[in-house]
C-alpha cells in the first residue's frame, strides 16, 4: 500500500526544522519538505504544479509572515502571506480532497481576557500580524471544509529567532536587562507542536477520509502554564545558571510597533479530548531545549 504524501511548507522556519526532525518516527508517512525558495505559497501555479506531482492527503502550512512590528507597516506583504496564500492553499487542497493543517497565532485575540481563550473566544486582533493571521484562518476554513487550525503562542527551539535565544545572548553579553512582566501567555516548543501535528495527522480515519467532518476547525496548542515574558526569562537565567540580572518592566516602558494582547493565554481542552494530546508543562520543554542548545 503506497504510503499517504504529506506537503510541508515552510521548511527552515522553526516549525518546519522541527517537523523534519521528528517525521522519522512517522514511517507510514511521505513526508516532503518544501523551503520558501523552493515552494512560493502565493504562487497559484507552483502550488497546483506540486499537488499534481505529489496528490497529498495533507498540507502543513508552516510557512508565514511572521515579523510582527515590521507587518505594521509592510501589511501588503504581511496580508498576501499570512491572510491570501492560506486561502489559496486551502482551495487547492479541496480540488485534491486533502486536509490543511494551517498554524495561527494568540495575536488573533485582543488580550482582555483573564481566564484562557476557548476556539471559539471573541477575536480581535491588536495589530495587523494577528489581523493577517485571523483573515488566513477564515479564508483557509471557508475554501476548504477538510481545514485544522492550530493556534499556538510563544514558539521557540533551537532554530532560527526566539525569545530563548535572544534571552540567552543578552544574559552572556550584559550584567542585566529589563523583560516585560505584565504580557502573559504560554511558551510553546516547536518540537511538542511538530509531535502534536504527527499525532494528528496518524489518528485512526483521518488519513483515509472516514473520520466525521466534526474533527476538522480550530485548536489551540501551547505547552502547559501561563507565565509573563519576565517568568519566561527569570526560568532561562535559573536553568543555565547565568549570571545577569533581571529587571521586570511593564508595557509601557518597553515600546514596540505593534501592540501586543497583555493576556493570551489558550485553553487546550478540545486538543487533548478530540486527538488524545497529551501537553507538557512549559518547564520541561524548556529544559529540553536548553539541553539541545
Amino acid at each position: 500500500m503506497q504510503k499517504p504524501t504529506v506537503i510541508v511548507s515552510g521548511k527552515d522556519g522553526q516549525l518546519g526544522k522541527a517537523l523534519q526532525e521528528v517525521a522519522g518516527l512517522n514511517p507510514q508517512l511521505n513526508i516532503l519538505f518544501y523551503s520558501k525558495a523552493e515552494l512560493n505559497i502565493c504562487n497559484g501555479a507552483a502550488l497546483q504544479a506540486v499537488f499534481k506531482k505529489h496528490e497529498p492527503s495533507f498540507f502543513i502550512n508552516a510557512a508565514a509572515y511572521t515579523a510582527v512590528d515590521k507587518a505594521e507597516t509592510d501589511q501588503e506583504n504581511a496580508y498576501l502571506i499570512n491572510a491570501l496564500a492560506p486561502g489559496l492553499i486551502a482551495e487547492i487542497c479541496s480540488r485534491y480532497d486533502a486536509s490543511l493543517i494551517h498554524i495561527s497565532t494568540d495575536y488573533v485575540f485582543d488580550g482582555k481576557a483573564v481566564t484562557p481563550y476557548e476556539e471559539n473566544s471573541f477575536t480581535d486582533p491588536v495589530n495587523y500580524y494577528g489581523f493577517s493571521k485571523w483573515k488566513g484562518e477564515s479564508f483557509a476554513l471557508d475554501n476548504n471544509l477538510k481545514t485544522i487550525i492550530l493556534r499556538t503562542s510563544w514558539v521557540y527551539s533551537e532554530h532560527g529567532n526566539n525569545f530563548v535565544k535572544t534571552m540567552l545572548r543578552l544574559m552572556e553579553e550584559r550584567k542585566e536587562i529589563n523583560v516585560v512582566s505584565d504580557q502573559f501567555g504560554s511558551p510553546t516548543y516547536a518540537k511538542d507542536l511538530a509531535n502534536a501535528i504527527l499525532k494528528i495527522m496518524t489518528i485512526d480515519g483521518v488519513l483515509n477520509s472516514t473520520c466525521a467532518s466534526s474533527v476538522y476547525g480550530i485548536y489551540h496548542f501551547s505547552n502547559l502554564g501561563i507565565i509573563s515574558w519576565y517568568d519566561f526569562a527569570l526560568a532561562i537565567k535559573n536553568f543555565k545558571g547565568l549570571d545577569c540580572r533581571i529587571n521586570p518592566i511593564g508595557t509601557a516602558q518597553f515600546p514596540t510597533a505593534a501592540k501586543r494582547p497583555a493576556y493570551s493565554g489558550l485553553n487546550k481542552e478540545k486538543i487533548q479530548t478530540v486527538f488524545n494530546i497529551e501537553l507538557r508543562r512549559w518547564e520541561s520543554s524548556l529544559q529540553e531545549s536548553l539541553n539541545n542548545l
